[in-house]
This record gives structure tokens, C-alpha cells and sequence, in this order.
């Protein structure tokens, strides 16, 4: 009897932080009845939109997940896995929530904290302290808080801390890496926070978790990403081909592949559509066996970034429905992605030599740079020759007689100071004005290459190259408009302006 009173306690304290947890959320709040014929259908349009928490057996699950479909009074319904864990349930080992696409309440439906969990994603809290993440965003810690609350069900140290929880789960099921490794490579701090955290929220020890999974062991290290349907990943490795980075970057009919250094931890990746579900899968290879610091999360963040995987194509689409300009052509390309970038300064570096010339020559410069100041790179994939050259070697690089003028290697050497000091990174600011007048207080750097670095280094949905006569000229039919004309028309676009310029740009 006492162990069944207990159980129904639980039972009801879940229930009851549940309530409390979903009561702020009142941006997009969930209709149960719809949620559970969703669940009852099994429907994959409804992945990662929600999550379902049991309370009789304490496990959060995706609308897809294949076991039996619990009964509807044990059900309740929150939009993110954050908030799932904050209430005390633990994910589910069969459907693996932390595999579920991007979702409007995960990515933010407030420009702030869509910024605040791209910084989370990439450890700002892992270390640091919540007050300086609420100094980067230009709000007070209370003020995230409540915004965190509203649009994503849990608050920032939640949403951190279920984060480096489902980095580690992945990382125990789909890779052989040293479970030493995992635990830093997710964020912990320490072992013995890692093993806590994993036994608290699966009720086993990692190497249980290890134990009972199938991956096979490999050299390779596997990252699942994904995203949610339709996406067009041929265009995006369309629009990447033409300005891949020679040495550096290489692509293929429905295959990326790229060197990558992130604070000295070297090796190359291959990015390829999943074998199953809606996911893309990439293999990261290590060129130094002895390199411990793994930076699995930063390689994540960066290639959702760079292939746009926490976009919404659904709410974009139906935003743009009735435009005449946009709407027909987003109906001719659904899944279409804003092509981002695996880092900001190699971005950078492309959007100031593609200033007043064309992508091949800018693509050929690009080359040049790479194969005079880049360091060699021992990958053994072909193609692969070479790292990116570092900030700090290309603001004391000679650039003279690579084809560019004065002017743009001055740009070129102050852009690389900026970055090579710290005075400059690629994480967003405040909002998106403040981050293009910090670009534009650069010499050389105009409100156009602003907002394309903005565009695709830093994922910004709203930025928007007016002065682009690309866009101009797509906008006038073939006959360019004026530039305050098409700012003027880009209004009723945001704040998805950035995929109307890829829909312009790619018709």
C-alpha cells in the first residue's frame, strides 16, 4: 500500500508541475486533445513540435515514438524537452527525443531568445554565469527568465542543462568515444557531475546506456542532425558548391565534406543524408588521436547553422502564402534553407572578396589565400589540403599579388585584427541592428556585406541585402528597382526577409 501511495504522489506532483510549467506558455499553447490524436496517429508532421510526458512511468517521448500509445489521462503535453525534464520526467531510450527536429518554441519565437539558445548551444552556460548571458543579450537575468518561460517552457539553466543531458545520451548510444570524453565533450564540468546527471535521468549508469546499444564500433564518430521536412538539401549543396573554399571545403552530389580546426582540435567531416527518418548524418573524423577536447557540441551548432536545419519550413511558408512576389516561388522550391556558414571569419573573409565581383572570382581569390597562408592539412580525403588561414595570420599576411586591390586587402587585414583581437566575433548581439552597425564600423564593410555575413554567418531569418541588384533586379521582374524601393517592399517579409532573398536570389 505504501509503495502505491507513493506512486500515485508522484504521480500528482508531476501532474502538478506540469500545470505550473505550462501555464506561462503563451505564445503557442497546446490544444492536449489535438496533441494526443497526433500521438495516437503517430504523424511525423508533429516531431518535435511537442513532447508527451507519461506520469506513470516518468518518461518524455516524441509524437512518433513507436510504443504503445498510453492512455490519454496520463498524458500532458509540453513544447520542448526542457521543460519535459524541468518537470522531472527523463527521456525516452526507444524514440531518443534528443534526435527530434528544431521547433518554433525550441528556436524562440522572440528574436532574443532564439539568440540566447544558439549561445547556449555553443556552452555559454556550460561555464559561465547566467548574468553574463543575460549582459551579451542586453537584458537583466530576470528578464530572460521570464522570457525563457513564455516561449520555451523552462528557464535558461534548464534548457542548458537538458542540452549537454542529450548531447551525452547521443554521444554514449552512436559513438565509441572514451565515456571521459563524453562527459566533456557534452559540457560537464566533471565525471562525477556526468555520471549523476546520466543516472538521474535514465535511472541506469552510462555504460549501461552504452552497453545496450547497437552502434557499431568505428574510427569515424557519427552526429545525427535533425530537422523538420520539407528540405531541399541538394539546393543548399547547390548553393555552397559555387563558393566552397578550395582546400578547405568539398562537394558532391548529395555529400559535404570540409576540414575543420575549433580551438586545436583538427580533423575533417562528411555530411549525408541519414539512412533513415529526417536527419541528416555527419562523420567527424580526428586528425590527432590525442586530442581530448573534442568540441562535439560546436560542431553541431555549426552545421545546423550551416545547413539552416532549425528552420520552420511550415510557418515560413505560410507566412509568405498570400505574397505575390514571394509565395509562388517558395511553392516551386518547399524545403528551401538559407545556406549558412560552418564559421564566421571564412564567411567573412568570402563576403569581402565577393564585394563588386563575381562568385567565381571571388571563389578563385579565395583559393589563392588558402593555398599561400593556410596550413596544410594530412586528411587523406581528396581535395582536402588545407586548414582555413587563422585571424591573427591573415592581419599580418602579405596579400599583394593575389588579385585584390588596396582597399580590399586593407578591409580584408582590419576585419582579421578585429577578430584576432576579440573586438569582433560571429555570436548575435542584441538584435539584429546592433550587430550591422558593429560590422559597418569596420572600414570597408557596407551595410550590404553587413547583412550578408548576418545572413549566413550568424543565421539571422530577418537579414536582408537591400542594395543587392541580384535582388533588385529579381524584385523588378528582370528590371531593376531602387534600393529604398525594395527595403520598402522587404517590410511585409520579416521577419523571414532573409529566405525571401534566398527565393529571389535562387529564381
Amino acid at each position: 500500500m505504501s509503495d502505491f501511495g507513493e506512486r500515485r504522489r508522484t504521480r500528482r506532483s508531476r501532474l502538478h508541475l506540469m500545470n505550473e510549467i505550462a501555464t506561462p506558455i503563451a505564445a503557442a499553447p497546446l490544444d492536449p486533445d489535438q496533441c494526443y490524436r497526433a500521438i495516437e496517429a503517430k504523424d511525423a508532421r508533429f516531431d518535435g513540435r511537442f513532447f508527451v510526458c507519461v506520469s506513470t512511468t516518468g518518461i518524455y517521448c516524441r509524437p512518433v515514438c513507436p510504443a504503445r500509445v498510453p492512455k490519454r489521462q496520463h498524458c500532458s503535453f509540453v513544447p520542448s524537452a526542457a521543460a519535459a525534464e524541468a518537470a522531472g520526467f527523463r527521456s525516452c531510450l526507444r524514440c531518443r527525443p534528443e534526435t527530434a527536429p528544431g521547433t518554433p518554441a525550441w528556436a524562440g519565437t522572440a528574436a532574443t531568445v532564439s539568440r540566447a539558445l544558439r549561445l547556449i548551444e555553443e556552452g555559454a552556460l556550460d561555464e559561465g554565469r547566467l548574468e553574463d548571458l543575460a549582459a551579451r543579450l542586453g537584458l537583466g537575468e530576470r528578464q530572460l527568465r521570464r522570457l525563457f518561460l513564455a516561449h520555451v517552457g523552462a528557464g535558461p539553466q534548464a534548457v542548458a542543462a537538458n542540452r549537454r543531458l542529450l548531447t551525452a545520451k547521443q554521444l554514449i548510444s552512436d559513438t565509441r568515444m572514451p565515456l571521459a570524453d563524453v562527459a566533456f565533450a557534452a559540457g560537464y564540468q566533471s565525471l562525477r557531475r556526468f555520471n549523476d546527471a546520466i543516472r538521474t535521468a535514465y535511472g541506469v549508469a552510462p555504460t549501461d546506456i552504452r552497453r545496450a546499444s547497437e552502434t557499431q564500433a568505428g574510427t569515424a564518430i557519427r552526429i545525427r542532425l535533425g530537422y523538420r521536412p520539407p528540405f531541399d538539401f541538394d539546393s543548399v549543396l547547390a548553393y555552397l558548391s559555387s563558393r566552397a573554399l578550395p582546400g578547405v571545403e568539398r562537394i558532391e552530389t548529395g555529400r559535404y565534406a570540409r576540414n575543420f580546426d575549433i580551438g586545436g582540435a583538427r580533423g575533417f567531416l562528411t555530411v549525408t543524408p541519414a539512412a533513415s527518418g529526417h536527419a541528416l548524418e555527419a562523420r567527424v573524423t580526428m586528425l590527432d588521436a590525442s586530442a581530448t577536447a573534442l568540441p562535439i557540441r560546436a560542431l553541431a551548432a555549426r552545421l545546423r547553422r550551416l545547413f539552416d536545419l532549425d528552420a520552420e519550413p511550415g510557418a515560413i511558408a505560410a507566412a509568405f502564402a498570400r505574397d505575390p512576389l514571394i509565395g509562388p516561388r517558395l511553392k516551386r522550391m518547399p524545403g528551401l534553407r538559407v545556406p549558412g556558414a560552418f564559421d564566421g571569419f571564412e564567411l567573412a573573409v568570402r563576403a569581402v572578396l565577393g564585394q563588386q565581383i563575381s562568385v567565381k572570382g571571388a571563389t578563385t581569390i579565395a583559393g589563392r589565400i588558402v593555398a599561400k597562408f593556410g596550413e596544410p592539412a594530412a586528411t587523406g580525403e581528396e581535395g582536402l589540403t588545407h586548414f582555413f588561414p587563422t585571424a591573427a595570420r591573415l592581419a599580418r599576411a602579405d596579400l599583394s599579388g593575389l588579385g585584390l586591390t588596396g582597399a580590399r586587402i586593407a578591409t580584408l587585414q582590419s576585419l582579421a585584427r578585429a577578430v584576432a583581437s576579440g573586438a569582433l566575433d560571429f555570436t548575435p548581439r542584441e538584435s539584429l541592428d546592433a550587430k550591422i552597425a558593429e560590422l559597418t564600423a569596420l572600414p570597408g564593410i557596407g551595410e550590404w556585406t553587413a547583412h550578408y555575413i548576418a545572413l549566413r554567418a550568424l543565421g539571422e531569418p530577418d537579414a536582408f541585402p537591400s542594395s543587392d541588384l541580384g535582388l533588385r533586379k529579381a524584385a523588378g521582374d528582370g528590371e531593376p528597382i531602387s534600393t529604398a524601393a525594395l527595403e520598402a517592399l522587404s517590410e511585409r517579409w520579416r521577419p523571414w526577409r532573409s529566405y525571401a532573398a534566398l527565393a529571389l536570389w535562387t529564381t
